[in-house]
């Protein structure tokens, strides 16, 4: 990993930005989708994976995770309720099966997007980022990357994880290299980063790594960056970031990496109001793509935009994540209105406006450094025979 080269996404990149069919999503209504949980907010999706990058199967059911809070006041103050949620899914049905883990026993105040993988001997690796500290007055915004490794039990129609494990600190930034996220005031969008951690393992025989979101320094302020990290005395040590915004853009959230035809595709996204300016490009899916996992990484499409909202709900689904096989799964946000940011307005009209349950299912195909996003249903039809492995 000493051979890593730090990719650099640059205003030079966003110059060559292009909203077309290519790269813009297929308009939906955040508002009019049914809720997976009725009375919860749920955003932030991931599977549980097998150690070989497929989703988990347990009683019937693929099994994933996602973020849910009690569907109450304004939607963005959801981040500060956050727990991990277990959930089944048997064909396009969803089934809730409770919070992943009981009260009280992250280090954090709420629990923030992660990863999971079901490990050969019955136990599932849960990274996830703990927000805050256990027991806090008022919710503050220290991240920091915990592992928990529960028992998956599986009892007839009954799926759960065992409680009675510990959750431990496993990665930290180094303060040099990455800033610490450790500020007691901000709001989601306003803070440095040291979360979302992404497990991944290389199949060229690189062994196990996270990815997380991170923040650099960068002239007078942060920048978003990339951090890999790879494993060291049971725990994880911080590596050279795979990418850096150079002062283009202070959050990369929710990274991952997705091998197809031999070529190593890393994938995050970021809302329009964290670009410098603000607004430069759309809240989206971006990609870069490289020989290896430590690059050297060129941006998809030019300018490294995958999947934009369109133009006229900039702001329908955040969280994207692809799958191995090119599906992408994200969530409804909001359905926006001329002139208004739902973000904050009142707490009635936002609620009104938000959508806060799974979002369409698209698909991708991947060709070199091109990219086409396709709604999953039409994807058979206008792509036949393309394979994604």
């Amino acid at each position: 990993m000493s051979g890593a080269r730090t990719a650099r996404w640059t205003r030079r990149h966003l110059d060559l930005l292009t909203e077309d069919d290519a790269t813009t999503a297929p308009l939906f209504d955040p508002a009019a989708l049914p809720r997976i949980l009725p009375g919860h907010d749920l955003w932030d999706l991931w599977p549980i994976q097998e150690e070989d990058g497929s989703t988990s199967v347990a009683a019937g059911r693929e099994l994933w995770m996602a973020l849910s809070a009690p569907a109450l006041g304004h939607p963005e103050e959801r981040h500060d309720r956050a727990r991990i949620r277990l959930l089944g899914k048997k064909g396009a049905a969803w089934e809730d099966l409770g919070n992943a883990f009981p009260d009280g026993v992250s280090p954090g105040s709420r629990e923030w997007s992660g990863s999971a993988i079901r490990r050969p001997g019955g136990t599932v690796s849960v990274y996830y980022t703990a927000a805050g500290r256990r027991g806090e007055a008022r919710p503050t915004y220290r991240q920091s990357v915990i592992e928990a490794r529960p028992t998956l039990i599986a009892d007839g129609d009954r799926i759960t994880l065992r409680h009675d494990v510990p959750h431990r600190e496993v990665l930290r930034s180094d303060g040099r290299r990455y800033l610490p996220a450790d500020e007691d005031d901000g709001a989601p969008g306003r803070i440095r980063a040291w979360r979302d951690p992404g497990w991944f393992r290389d199949p060229a025989g690189g062994g196990d790594r996270l990815l997380v979101a991170a923040s650099t320094a960068w002239k007078d302020t942060f920048t978003g960056a990339i951090a890999l990290a790879g494993p060291r005395d049971g725990a994880w040590s911080p590596l050279p970031p795979l990418l850096v915004a150079e002062g283009v853009n202070h959050e990369l959230e929710r990274p991952h990496v997705v091998v197809h035809d031999s070529r190593y595709y890393l994938f995050f996204c970021t809302q329009r109001h964290n670009f410098h300016p603000a607004g430069r490009a759309p809240t989206g899916l971006y990609g870069f793509a490289a020989p290896t996992l430590t690059g050297p990484y060129e941006p998809l499409n030019g300018s490294g935009l995958v999947i934009g909202n369109p133009a006229g709900q900039p702001d329908q689904a955040y969280a994207w994540l692809v799958l191995p096989d090119l599906h992408v799964v994200s969530f409804a946000n909001y359905r926006s209105h001329p002139g208004l940011d739902l973000r904050y307005a009142r707490a009635a009209q936002a609620r009104a406006g938000f959508g806060g349950t799974v979002a369409p299912t698209l698909k991708l195909t991947l060709d070199g450094l091109s990219s086409r996003v396709l709604p999953a249903a039409e994807e058979s039809r206008r792509v036949p025979g393309r394979s994604s492995t």
